[in-house]
């Protein structure tokens, strides 16, 4: 005996049975086709039909997977430098440390800065005297 299909007074059909083209895995088929277009890419990266591990991340030139271990380097598939304090996963980039610090690109300036407020000081003081 099989189950009916007919259609409930509200218009809707029951959710098990064989899927409709109404049901919304065949309905919205079409769209996102860049996504999977993105995704069908990246799946012949180096390394990603093999699969991985628990956790793995993946190089961000050729987007091949790459073993965690912390030792690890550059890239085994492209040799790409890995830096060591970014990685990147499935879908998103962690930054494990923060970035280092602008005083280093800032020093000339103030440097320069206090050079000409010392210079405008003595001239001042010249001035007065």
């Amino acid at each position: 005996m099989s189950a009916p299909t007919e259609p409930r007074p509200d218009g809707s059909r029951p959710s098990w049975g064989n899927i409709s083209d109404a049901h919304w895995s065949r309905a919205r088929k079409d769209s996102n086709q860049e996504a999977l277009a993105y995704y069908r890419e990246r799946s012949h990266a180096p390394g990603v039909r093999e699969g991985g591990e628990e956790r793995n991340f993946y190089c961000m030139e050729c987007d091949g997977v790459i073993p965690y271990d912390p030792a690890t380097r550059a890239c085994p598939h492209c040799g790409a430098t890995l830096d060591a304090k970014a990685r990147r996963y499935f879908n998103w980039v962690e930054i494990n440390e923060p970035a280092e610090s602008d005083l280093r690109a800032l020093l000339p300036l103030l440097l320069g800065g206090a050079l000409v407020l010392a210079t405008a000081l003595v001239a001042l003081i010249a001035w007065l005297a």
